[in-house]
């Protein structure tokens, strides 16, 4: 089986290969090609790559290409896992929302509008080429704003593409560790969209532990987001928020403590990634313990504003793992081998949540077989989390148009329209700032 990994030169790459060694079962994925416009990013991640299945009798056989159409055809999964304008754009998208005073987080907010117009363009190429080229494949979209971008390219492949996202995965997980059950045997009600979700229930056996967790302070506590938000806040909500909901909930601290930093994240992380490309342009470099150094330095400042802002401490242990890989193992096996799961994912609405239309992409636990991926029925959120979503999927809806019509007048309604950007003005004044750094938003007019 051919898997094809676009944005190939990624960083986090060798995270996915890792998760394929562990599958030794009949129809696994024996070739991984690499894809990505950065030939020295290729050699760096081959090279890391290569010491991974040294150690791993017959290993997927990895090569690499720059020619995208060679690289989709044939494949029967494609990984899209680009980033636009590189780290680079990202620490742009970052400051040009900072000097305006508002958040410019790659996936939330003004950072993640700006990242949204000028990847869709690039993912809706790259759905077109797929569905000529490879019209059999299964697309499993990494690249964020993850709903935004399988929204973009499900117009083109419609239900086979399906975005991921370890986020849901990890939330789910730490409730069930610190309620005492296996998060495997744990079915949790999350509901929303990318980045934008809420745990309402964690079910055992039939019977939902939540309630028992939200009642008891120095347990809801003990774990990242008892940390981050606050027992009182999560009591108050009687639901369990995604991380990334700690920017609308308290945005005016996640915004100062950004414009205090000495580095934004995506500047933090463009300096540490150049750090290891170059350090693998020596030929006597250990690949893998480099990569492994970075990467751990990489997990254990996630999100590090934002806890030190809620006074939450250092990471735990058991977060500093990743875990998207392991979603994507798991996805690719269900429909492979009609593996039946459930996994929380990045699918067409198709009626799950009555207030969104059907082509709505959604994040809701899914079941997996063969036919793809089957968004489960939910209850219809609250009205707060109703508000909020309507709200930011109207927001991806303009950012589509602006996309599509090249329309520099949607893309500044899509900025105004967001609940974390204030005003109109502050809007135009983003797409000005925008428009001056990123080569890849002149399409805007």
């Amino acid at each position: 089986m051919k898997l094809t990994i676009l944005g190939g030169g990624g960083f986090r790459v060798p995270l996915v290969y890792g998760a394929l060694l562990t599958d030794r079962a009949e129809g696994r994925v024996t070739e991984v090609v690499l894809h990505d416009l950065d030939d020295s990013r290729l050699y760096a991640v081959a090279r890391v790559l290569n010491e991974q299945a040294a150690v791993v009798p017959d290993a997927p056989r990895v090569t690499a290409t720059t020619d995208l159409d060679e690289a989709l055809r044939g494949a029967d999964f494609v990984f899209s896992a680009i980033r636009v304008g590189g780290l680079e754009g990202r620490a742009h998208d970052e400051r040009v929302a900072l000097a305006e005073g508002v958040l410019g987080q790659e996936t939330v907010g003004a950072g993640g509008i700006a990242y949204g117009l000028r990847t869709v363009p690039v993912a809706v190429d790259i759905a077109r080429r797929v569905a000529r080229l490879a019209p059999d494949a299964w697309v499993i979209n990494f690249t964020n704003p993850a709903g935004l971008v399988t929204e973009a390219m499900s117009r083109h492949l419609g239900d086979r593409v399906i975005g991921i996202c370890d986020s849901p995965v990890g939330l789910g997980r730490r409730i069930a560790r610190v309620l005492g059950a296996d998060p495997k045997q744990a079915w949790i009600d999350y509901v929303g969209l990318n980045h934008l979700g809420w745990v309402r229930g964690l079910r055992v056996a039939g019977r939902d532990e939540l309630p028992r967790l939200l009642a008891d302070a120095d347990l809801l506590g003990s774990f990242e987001e008892g940390k981050l938000f606050g027992v009182d806040w999560l009591q108050t909500l009687g639901a369990i928020p995604n991380e990334y909901l700690h920017y609308y909930y308290f945005n005016r601290e996640a915004v100062r403590a950004y414009q205090q930093v000495e580095k934004t994240r995506g500047a933090f992380l463009a300096d540490q990634q150049a750090r290891f490309y170059e350090e693998m342009k020596r030929p006597d470099a250990a690949a893998l313990t480099a990569w492994d150094r970075t990467r751990a330095e990489r997990e254990a400042t996630y999100m590090a504003e934002n806890r030190e802002t809620a006074g939450a401490g250092e990471r735990d242990a058991d977060d500093l793992s990743g875990g998207y890989e392991k979603v994507a193992l798991a996805l690719m096996r269900a429909i492979a081998r009609d593996e039946r799961t459930t996994l929380i994912l990045n699918v067409r609405n198709q009626g799950t949540l009555s207030v969104l239309d059907a082509d709505a992409v959604i994040e809701v636990p899914c079941l997996v077989d063969a036919n793809g991926a089957h968004p489960v029925a939910v209850a219809p959120l609250p009205d707060h989390a109703t508000g909020l979503v309507c709200a930011v999927k109207g927001v991806e809806r303009e950012v589509l148009a602006a996309a599509e019509s090249g329309s520099r007048t949607t893309a500044v309604k899509a900025f105004a329209l967001h609940p974390l950007v204030d005003s109109v003005n502050v809007a135009r004044k983003l797409v000005e700032g925008y428009t001056d750094v990123h080569p890849g938003l002149a399409y805007l007019r």
